[in-house]
């Protein structure tokens, strides 16, 4: 072998060297809950415990990596053939060990924080996800492409996330305020405050949530605390919205109040759920129907046309 082979051989064999030093170095970030996350390598078994989890670490780049998720991750496609490690509700842990993940992917207030503590317990290094704010979504991206060792993808991915909600909010964040009633279940009567990144796409697009003021993440409140606050339009969220928003039962049954601004001028919207309530990616085509939602609502103002929204 010449010199200048030999050379060339080195410097070959520490270039794979230092790969090979990477991929087992350290990896450590902070999650939503503010807790540091490390792990002596990038995760190679991820379990996914809230369908929102799974759509953030596909679309990391981290697709691949994923060995369990719960019931209802059904997006992408390749996710409905995970093994399946229970509800976000109710997890199988045994479950969960056998599949010997290195990173567990948890709905922070979804999750059962007694069995989220016995999984801690196990040694089992968990990243709690839930984004409250839109931007907390490609931070979630970025974290996860960091622990799962795909940086690139998931740069990328967030990349373009906030590029979409950025066009949107120069669109729409600056219209003629709508005040909006966001119906987070029927029976009881429940909705979102202002900490839910749901309000954060109603302020996005515009609008003004009627309860962001309360303290519960999620509270219960009157159909005549609804109807004092008057809401220009009434928001839900159904499976695929596959009925036309004022046939759906939850927002039909507003009709029984009339002079409500929202029933008066059929401001009754429903949105696909799973592109409104799962704090992933696809809460841009969310956001995007919400805001042409809520755009229609201000040409049926009195005296409104259609440059009216603008």
């Amino acid at each position: 072998m010449s010199a200048r082979s030999a050379v060339a051989l080195a410097f070959a064999c520490a270039l794979a060297l230092t790969g090979a030093q990477a991929a087992r170095a350290s990896v450590s970030v902070v999650d939503d809950a503010g807790e540091r996350v490390t792990l002596p390598a990038p995760a190679e078994r991820v379990v996914a415990l809230a369908p929102h989890a799974v759509e953030l670490a596909y679309a990391a780049g981290g697709g691949s990596k994923l060995v369990g998720a719960v019931s209802y991750s059904d997006y992408p496609d390749a996710a409905r053939a995970l093994p399946r490690v229970g509800t976000n509700t109710t997890l199988d842990l045994e479950r969960i060990v056998a599949l010997k993940p290195d990173l567990v992917i948890v709905w922070r207030h979804g999750n059962s924080r007694r069995q989220l503590d016995r999984l801690r317990a196990l040694g089992i290094p968990l990243y709690r996800s839930e984004p409250h704010k839109l931007d907390d979504v490609a931070t979630d991206l970025v974290a996860l492409g960091t622990l799962m060792g795909t940086s690139e993808p998931a740069q990328a991915a967030a990349a373009d996330y906030r590029a979409k909600i950025a066009a949107l909010r120069a669109r729409y964040a600056g219209r003629s305020p709508v005040t909006v009633f966001y119906e987070a279940w029927a029976d009881p009567l429940m909705t979102l405050n202002g900490s839910q990144i749901i309000s954060d796409v109603i302020t996005l697009c515009g609008g003004r949530n009627v309860f962001a003021n309360l303290v519960p993440l999620v509270p219960t409140v009157s159909t005549e605390a609804v109807v004092a606050a008057d809401p220009e339009a009434i928001v839900t969220s159904s499976g695929g919205a596959t009925k036309p928003d004022a046939q759906l039962p939850s927002l039909a049954a507003w009709r029984a109040w009339p002079r409500m601004t929202a029933v008066a001028r059929d401001n009754l919207f429903a949105i696909d759920g799973d592109l409104i309530t799962r704090p992933a990616p696809r809460l841009t085509q969310g956001a995007e129907t919400l805001c042409r939602d809520l755009d229609l609502a201000r040409t049926r103002r009195p005296g409104a046309d259609a440059g009216g929204a603008h």
